[in-house]
């Protein structure tokens, strides 16, 4: 009988931010699963102005990070560049008695700042992107290229 194989392991602890979807836990790279931000060198425009989204994406995930504790639950394999795929949370305690859990990927869309990336999430935050173009916040605000035909060109 085939057994499969157990999930690895959470990857727990402070984190680095390399970009507007990839950060690093204890010398391991890892991809927010399901999102894909602008890449560190992309610009958008906003009010006819140019600005760096790529940057301000990677600003956006160290200010919701902070120095919080990063819980990372890989899902499936590593990408092309060998960075584990995760779906990865903060908590915060926004009152005494409360503890609330956010998703990285999942606010990162809602503010605008990343795109859902149906090819790999399935629509996951299909939701949160929609909101986030309806209410003009963060590249939905200006134009833009997405990530990917960013890369592609």
């Amino acid at each position: 009988m085939f057994e499969a194989p157990p999930d690895p392991p959470p990857i727990i602890g402070r984190a680095t931010i390399i970009d507007g979807d990839t950060l690093e836990i204890r010398g391991q790279r890892i991809r927010l699963w399901g999102i894909d931000a602008p890449e560190s060198r992309q610009t958008c425009t906003r009010a006819g102005e140019t600005y760096r989204c790529g940057q301000a994406a990677a600003n956006a995930l160290a200010g919701m990070i902070d120095q919080k504790t990063v819980t990372c639950a890989p899902r499936g394999r590593p990408d092309r560049y060998r960075r584990i795929v995760a779906w990865c949370t903060i908590t915060t305690r926004p009152a005494e008695d409360l503890r609330l859990t956010i998703d990285l990927g999942a606010k990162m869309v809602e503010d605008g700042q990343a795109l859902d990336w149906p090819r790999y999430s399935g629509g996951a935050y299909a939701r949160a992107e929609q909101e986030a173009q309806r209410e003009r916040r963060g590249m939905w605000a200006g134009e833009f290229q997405t990530p990917w035909e960013w890369r592609a060109r």
